[in-house]
């Protein structure tokens, strides 16, 4: 359902999705993560998309997190929790099972739930001033399996420990260093670079983006891999987007793939 502070916005190939509480540093309530999760997978279900960038309103933040004062009426009792994980959960499985590669655009704050977003998308943009770190400690929050995989694969064992037991908030140009963010670029052109990035993304061919994307999570053990997976594998050669880039290359043009 339409969300005021989740918005989903469509540049020809590109969606954007913004999460829009600059005033609370874009911290994500309940509803918000809900309404997160729908709009990813809208996103997702659209043939018509070939890359999704996520992006936090205003200069300060990308997202600081789940908003730790709704807890009191959100979290603490049984029947809450399961409401709460299961719309959190939602949220995070949309953004990493989305069959379009995702962008997040990492400009500031970018903590707790916020850097658990990041993480599950497929490319981080961010700048010297951007700032990600997971204070679970602080808060006494255990995180889930699948998210605490998700930091791992992407910035190993040394890394996840100096943010989840040391408490480390890394900077920008650690966070590169450290391979938790794919391009550090000027803190001005963070947003610029996330959709000229992803306009890049869309230039390729959908089908193989989506294949490849599944694959590698396939591969790192975030999805199984089946023997209908291994035999679909070849299926390539006999889509028009594979035939056309012969021809385009034969005839030295630019392919025009239409994701069939």
């Amino acid at each position: 359902m339409p969300h005021p502070h989740i918005r989903l916005a469509r540049d020809g190939a590109v969606a954007t999705v913004t999460i829009d509480r600059a005033a609370k540093r874009n911290a994500m309530d309940l509803p918000m993560w809900v309404a997160l999760a729908e709009a990813m997978e809208e996103c997702s279900a659209d043939d018509d998309l070939r890359c999704v960038v996520i992006r936090g309103e205003g200069e300060e933040a990308f997202c600081a997190g789940a908003d730790i004062a709704a807890f009191q009426n959100e979290r603490g009792t049984p029947e809450r929790e399961a409401e709460y994980g299961a719309g959190f959960d939602r949220s995070m499985a949309s953004i990493q099972r989305c069959r379009h590669p995702v962008v997040a655009s990492c400009r500031g704050w970018t903590m707790g739930g916020g850097a658990g977003i990041a993480i599950k998308a497929d490319f981080r943009v961010g700048g010297p001033a951007t700032r990600i770190g997971i204070p679970a400690r602080n808060l006494g929050i255990w995180y889930a399996y699948s998210d605490l995989d998700a930091l791992l694969q992407i910035a190993g064992y040394a890394v996840a420990m100096e943010m989840l037991i040391e408490g480390r908030v890394l900077t920008g140009q650690e966070a590169y260093d450290k391979g938790l963010l794919s391009r550090l670029v000027p803190d001005q052109d963070v947003q610029a670079e996330s959709l000229a990035l992803a306009h890049r993304i869309a230039a390729g061919a959908p089908l193989s983006n989506r294949f490849h994307k599944q694959a590698l999570q396939k591969l790192r053990g975030a999805l199984p891999v089946t023997a209908e997976d291994v035999r679909l594998n070849g299926d390539f050669a006999y889509t028009e987007d594979f035939k056309e880039a012969t021809r385009a290359f034969l005839e030295k043009r630019k392919p025009v793939f239409r994701a069939r």
